[in-house]
C-alpha cells in the first residue's frame, strides 16, 4: 500500500500536468478556430495558458456562444411551415424607380447579407415621442381580431406599461391570439416584474433568456434588445422605445426620455413578425403560422423596404454590413441619431472616407448620457472622426434614444440597433431599410430639428479636456469590445 502511494505520488505530478495541459490545448483550439475577432481570441488563449484551468473555465463558461448552437437548431427554415406562400410584391432590385436607381448596388448587397427580398407598397409613420407611439400601439392592440405579437426589452409596470398591460389583457380575454417576449434583463427594471403581471392576467408571456444578473446592471451580453409589436399580422410596430413612463411627458424624471418610434403597414409587416416569431419559438418551441398570423397583405403605400435582423448567431453582422454599404453609397449627406456611438475600426474609417470624398456627415449624440463610462469611451473615439471632416452635435436633456440613419435624403435605417459593438455583435436587434423621397424627407426633417438646438462638438472641444479627464476616457475607450 505504501509503494502503491510513493508510486502515485511520483507520477501524480506529471498527470496533472499533462490533464492541463491537454484542458488548455483544447480550449485554445476552439477559441482560435470559433472566435472571429482577432482580438477576441489573443485574449482567451493568453488568459487560458496564463491561469491554467481556471482560464479554460472561464473561458468555457463565458466564451463560447450557445446562443449560436441553440440558433442553429431553429433554423428560420424550419418556423413558419402552417404559414402561407409569401404574396407581396417583391422589387427586382436592378428596376427601382427612376429616382432610386442609383441605390441599386446598396439594394442588392442587403439582399445578399440578409437573404430578405425588398418589398414594395409600404407605409412607414413616424411617431415622435411616447404619447403619439404609445396611443398608436395600444390603439391596434384594442382592435386586435386575431393575433397581437409583442417583443420589447424593457417593459416597466408604471403609467405606460399597464396601458399596454389593460389592452392586451382585454384582447386574451375575447379570443385574440396573444404573445408577449421580455427580454430577461429588461424585465427586471421594475419590481414587480411586467411578467408576473401580465401572467396573472392571463396573457401569454415567456422570458428570454432570463438572467439571475441584478436588474440594475447595464451591461448584460446576449439580450433580445428587439422592438416589434404585430397587430392581425397587418399592423406593425418598431424603432427604438421601450416601455416606460420616462417616454411620456411629465413621465418618471428620473428617466425622460425622447424617442423615436414606427408604424409600417404593407408587405414588409411579415419580415417583421418573421422575427418576432423565430424569438418565441427560440424561447417557447412554439411554431407560429397560418392565417391568424401570416394574412395576405396588400399594398400600403410606396415605401420600398427590408427588415434587417441582426444577432450573435446566423445573422451576425447583417446590420454591421448594411451600414457600410449605405455609407459608401452616400454622394451628399449621412445623418446618424444614436445613443451610444462606438462604431468599429471599419465603420470609423467609412464614416471618414465619405467625409473626405466631401459627403457631410452629421451624427447627433447626447449631451448628458445615461451610461457615464460609454459617454467618456465614445468622446475618446471622436477624433478620429472630428480630424476628417465629421460633424459631432450634442443635444441637451432629456436623455434621446432615437436609433436613425439618412443617407442623401432617399434610404433610412430605423429600428433598435446602436451604433457600438452590444448592439452590432452581442445583441440580438431588428433594423428596417427604406428607400423613398418623402420618408427620407421627413427623417431629414427630424435630423436637422435635433441640430438645431445641439451644440456642435469640435476638435478643440475634444483637445480642451483636462489631462485627468482625457486618461478617463482613454481608459474607458479600451473597453469598446464590451461596450
Amino acid at each position: 500500500m505504501e509503494r502503491a502511494l510513493e508510486i502515485a505520488a511520483l507520477v501524480w505530478p506529471y498527470v496533472s500536468s499533462a490533464v492541463t495541459l491537454a484542458i488548455s490545448a483544447l480550449a485554445s483550439v476552439h477559441a482560435i478556430l470559433r472566435k472571429r475577432d482577432v482580438r477576441a481570441a489573443i485574449g482567451w488563449v493568453a488568459l487560458i495558458w496564463a491561469v491554467p484551468l481556471i482560464g479554460a473555465a472561464l473561458y468555457g463558461a463565458l466564451g463560447i456562444n450557445r446562443i449560436r448552437r441553440r440558433a442553429v437548431e431553429l433554423h428560420p427554415t424550419r418556423l413558419h411551415a402552417a404559414a402561407p406562400a409569401p404574396r407581396h410584391s417583391v422589387v427586382d432590385d436592378t428596376r427601382l424607380p427612376d429616382a432610386l436607381a442609383d441605390l441599386a448596388p446598396l439594394a442588392r448587397l442587403v439582399e445578399r447579407v440578409t437573404g430578405a427580398p425588398l418589398v414594395r407598397g409600404n407605409s412607414v409613420e413616424p411617431l415622435d415621442g411616447g404619447e403619439a407611439a404609445y396611443g398608436a400601439m395600444v390603439a391596434a392592440i384594442e382592435r386586435a381580431e386575431r393575433s397581437v405579437g409583442m417583443c420589447t426589452y424593457i417593459f416597466d409596470v408604471d403609467a405606460a406599461g399597464l396601458r399596454f398591460a389593460d389592452a392586451l389583457e382585454a384582447a386574451a380575454k375575447r379570443g385574440v391570439e396573444v404573445r408577449v417576449l421580455i427580454d430577461g434583463v429588461g424585465a427586471n427594471y421594475s419590481r414587480p416584474t411586467m411578467v408576473r403581471v401580465l401572467r396573472r392576467r392571463g396573457v401569454r408571456t415567456a422570458v428570454f433568456l432570463g438572467s439571475i444578473l441584478p436588474w440594475s446592471l447595464p451591461y448584460a451580453n446576449l439580450r433580445n434588445h428587439r422592438k416589434i409589436l404585430v397587430v392581425d399580422g397587418e399592423r406593425g410596430f418598431t424603432g427604438g422605445m421601450n416601455v416606460r413612463a420616462g417616454c411620456l411627458p411629465g413621465g418618471d424624471p428620473r428617466h425622460a426620455v425622447e424617442d423615436l418610434h414606427f408604424a409600417l403597414r404593407g408587405p414588409v409587416v411579415a419580415q417583421l413578425l418573421d422575427a418576432f416569431a423565430e424569438d418565441w419559438a427560440f424561447t417557447t418551441r412554439e411554431h407560429l403560422g397560418g392565417e391568424r398570423w401570416y394574412p395576405a397583405l396588400a399594398p400600403e403605400g410606396e415605401v420600398l423596404a427590408r427588415a434587417v435582423p441582426d444577432g450573435p448567431d446566423q445573422d451576425l453582422d447583417k446590420l454591421r454590413w448594411t451600414l457600410l454599404g449605405a455609407v459608401a453609397q452616400a454622394r451628399e449627406r449621412i445623418g446618424i441619431v444614436t445613443p451610444y456611438f462606438l462604431p468599429d475600426a471599419a465603420l470609423q474609417n467609412a464614416l471618414a472616407v465619405a467625409a473626405l470624398r466631401g459627403v457631410t456627415v452629421d451624427v447627433v449624440l447626447p449631451a448628458v448620457n445615461n451610461l457615464r463610462f460609454v459617454q467618456w469611451a465614445q468622446t475618446a473615439e471622436l477624433w478620429s472622426l472630428l480630424a476628417r471632416g465629421c460633424r459631432v452635435w450634442l443635444t441637451p436633456p432629456p436623455f434621446d434614444h432615437t436609433k436613425l440613419m439618412v443617407v442623401d435624403g432617399r434610404w433610412s435605417s430605423i429600428g433598435s440597433a446602436n451604433w457600438d459593438p452590444r448592439s452590432l455583435r452581442l445583441n440580438f436587434e431588428l433594423g428596417v431599410e427604406c428607400y423613398d423621397e418623402g420618408l427620407g424627407a421627413a427623417l431629414t426633417e427630424r435630423l436637422d430639428a435635433r441640430i438645431a438646438k445641439a451644440r456642435r462638438y469640435t476638435r478643440e472641444d475634444l483637445d480642451a479636456r483636462p489631462l485627468p479627464v482625457q486618461v478617463r476616457d482613454g481608459i474607458a475607450r479600451l473597453f469598446t469590445p464590451y461596450l
